[in-house]
């Protein structure tokens, strides 16, 4: 085998072992995920499940706007993956009745490239641009000013004859969507003039979200099977409708047609979703915790080497669940077991430690 095709084959290995590990409960989604989702969609703010308080925020501020016959204002909505940001945004487009352009943060590394998507844009259209942190600096800095004034200033030719053409914009909206808020340069964070953050849903918030889903997929649900579901999707409407899909999956092929309990229970038991939400990277990350080093503390990289993951896997996958549910935390020696860790494993607590006196 030559060298540049091990080289091949050896990235598309680590490449394929990263996809392995993003299990049926990763709230990210890749372009299959969000296909299905297009079907699962609300059009209208009055369909959408949930964020009562971002949702009547939004309500106002889309009913002045249609008023006043202008665009509302740019909007910023930051919170975990799969709650619901992208959804937002193609309503607010609904709502106005414009078109949507989508572009996301990464795609965007030129100023260039924003002034071709900002040049093409209509009266009342909505730009939404998704991890709008990760965008390129000088795509940012002709940012504020095309959401300031409606105007950018495109660059024609290169040294002392360069000269500098400024170009109208008509009226826009943007819609900027971060999981990382944080991370937002404070200039652009100024700009908006709403800014929305989306919580986790409760589980009587996802059953709603579980019953509409199941509607619109053709296949009613059982209200102990929507319960259950609920229960396990980590309040997060995403992981909700990819559980209902494969509860759907495990119905017509190997259940009696109905979407009830036992099929929620055969489904969650093929994928390994257990009653927490927690899957098979999760509870491989909590037994290594809890069997291998006494509960902690270790550091991120001998945590990932002793699951067969990528640290950066173990961080954005797992992690983030584990220590809202209060699972594991995170030290400045490394991460840590709690309690109760132990006690979801059905592990004897040490009897000594910081955490377990």
């Amino acid at each position: 085998m030559s060298r540049r095709s091990c080289g091949r084959r050896c990235r598309a290995s680590a490449g394929s072992a990263v996809a392995d590990a993003r299990e049926v409960v990763d709230a990210a989604a890749d372009d299959l995920e969000r296909a299905a989702e297009a079907a699962l969609r609300p059009r209208r703010l009055a369909d959408f499940v949930g964020q009562e308080v971002v949702r009547d925020q939004l309500s106002l501020l889309l009913d002045a706007a249609n008023a006043r016959q202008s665009p509302p204002d740019h909007v910023l909505l930051s919170g975990p993956p799969g709650l619901g940001k992208t959804t937002l945004a193609m309503i607010i487009a609904a709502e106005v009745e414009g078109s949507l352009r989508l572009t996301s943060g990464p795609a965007i590394q030129h100023a260039g490239d924003l002034a071709a998507i900002l040049s093409s844009l209509q009266d009342r259209d909505v730009l939404f641009i998704d991890e709008i942190h990760r965008l390129a600096r000088p795509a940012e800095e002709m940012l504020y000013l095309a959401m300031e004034d409606y105007r950018v200033d495109v660059i024609v030719g290169k040294g002392p004859g360069a000269t500098s053409i400024p170009l109208s914009l008509p009226p826009f909206t943007v819609v900027g969507a971060t999981t990382r808020a944080g991370l937002l340069p404070a200039p652009l964070r100024d700009r908006f003039g709403f800014t929305g953050h989306l919580e986790f849903y409760s589980p009587a918030e996802l059953e709603r979200v579980l019953r509409r889903s199941a509607g619109l997929l053709g296949a009613p649900l059982h209200d102990d099977a929507a319960t259950e579901l609920a229960s396990r999707s980590r309040g997060t409407p995403r992981i909700a409708n990819r559980l209902l899909r494969r509860v759907q999956d495990f119905a017509q092929v190997r259940g009696s047609g109905e979407l009830d309990l036992a099929a929620a229970h055969g489904a969650l038991d093929v994928f390994e979703v257990d009653r927490l939400g927690l899957d098979r990277l999760d509870r491989a990350v909590l037994q290594a915790l809890c069997n291998r080093f006494g509960g902690g503390p270790v550091g991120l990289t001998t945590l990932a080497v002793t699951v067969g993951e990528e640290p950066e896997t173990v961080e954005t996958v797992a992690e983030p669940f584990l220590v809202r549910e209060g699972l594991i935390v995170r030290t400045p020696r490394g991460r840590m077991a709690t309690p109760a860790a132990y006690d979801h494993l059905g592990l004897d607590r040490p009897g000594d430690g910081l955490l377990f006196v």
